[in-house]
């Protein structure tokens, strides 16, 4: 049980130490290539801290377990937004854009419902995954040229230390190796703990394993906004909310069709609810920030959906 809490603090060491030196890398890289710290949240950072959920989904695609792939992306999607925002803002109010009020969260939205409607049919076979990485391409391609202009319309206000590109670029993938391995680390010696301490495997799967598997969102996000860096926090979860859909979903639906119909309307308008509550706080804001009110919010929802998992499963 000694090495088990030796090695889960050695995990949790690299999650904060890998988001720190991630956050500190990616916004080096935006400055030095010109685009917005939001769309680095997006391109490097979304996809970084959504590999554990790529590894998973893929892994169960190829067991031909579709449930796995489906409950694994549905339900990170779901803990991004209410549980890691909800905390980061309660934590930070997160800043929100003219860009990310009318083109940022909207398009996730539509990104969100569409998914839905395609798992209404059953499956997601090899025709609709291709669809979902034809438009995971345009919503890249869209957001680098977007990103450009965003970045050449701000004026920097802040000076910050400037690192090479090369140590920039090694900070990030140290940071997401961090993150990654870190994360990994922790999540298999608190599972550890957990069994030696008499945790039932219902208990650990709704507590431990759904908060272990989102740490590098959750890390980054807090990081990020202590760092005063809110578009690189929300860029992060908006990123791999689109990367789990349309990059996991198309690459777990090519290597083998799943099957949706464990997908039901609770999870459906949880998911949906989870973007649209985004896009109406990010709105209705004054202040033009998720802040504490916008938190709590996400928070109590993410409760009231962990309440139905337990006593579901």
């Amino acid at each position: 049980m000694l090495l088990s809490i030796v090695l889960l603090l050695v995990g949790l060491g690299l999650v904060v130490y890998g988001s720190d030196i991630l956050v500190d890398g990616a916004s080096s890289v935006a400055r030095k290539i010109g685009i917005s710290e939001f769309v680095i949240g997006i391109i490097i950072v979304g996809f970084g801290t959504s590999c554990p959920e790529l590894v998973v989904s893929v892994t169960g695609a190829i067991d031909g377990n579709s449930a796995v792939s489906l409950g694994n992306v549905t339900g990170s999607n779901i803990f991004n937004i209410l549980m890691i925002l909800g905390l980061t803002a309660i934590f930070s109010p997160i800043a929100i854009t003219k860009d990310n009020k009318t083109k940022d969260i909207p398009i996730l939205l539509c990104i969100t419902i569409f998914f839905c409607l395609i798992a209404l049919k059953g499956t997601i076979n090899r025709l609709y995954a291709v669809l979902f990485l034809a438009i995971f391409a345009i919503y890249l391609l869209y957001n680098f040229k977007a990103g450009k202009a965003e970045a050449a319309a701000i004026e920097e206000e802040v000076v910050e230390k400037n690192y090479s590109t090369f140590l920039s670029i090694l900070m990030i993938v140290g940071g997401l190796a961090g993150l990654i391995f870190g994360g990994k680390l922790f999540v298999n010696n608190a599972v550890t703990l957990a069994h030696a301490l008499g945790a039932s495997d219902k208990f650990i799967a709704v507590t431990i394993l759904a908060v272990g598997t989102s740490l590098p969102e959750l890390m980054t996000c807090v990081v990020a906004a202590a760092k005063k860096k809110g578009q690189l926090a929300l860029g992060n979860i908006v990123g791999s909310n689109v990367f789990n859909i349309l990059l996991i979903f198309g690459i777990s639906g090519l290597i083998h069709p799943l099957d949706t119909s464990s997908f039901n309307y609770v999870d459906m308008g949880t998911i949906v609810a989870s973007v649209l509550a985004l896009f109406i706080f990010a709105n209705a804001s004054k202040k033009s920030q998720l802040s504490k009110p916008a938190g709590i919010s996400f928070l109590l929802m993410e409760v009231v959906y962990m309440i139905y998992l337990f006593l579901k499963f």
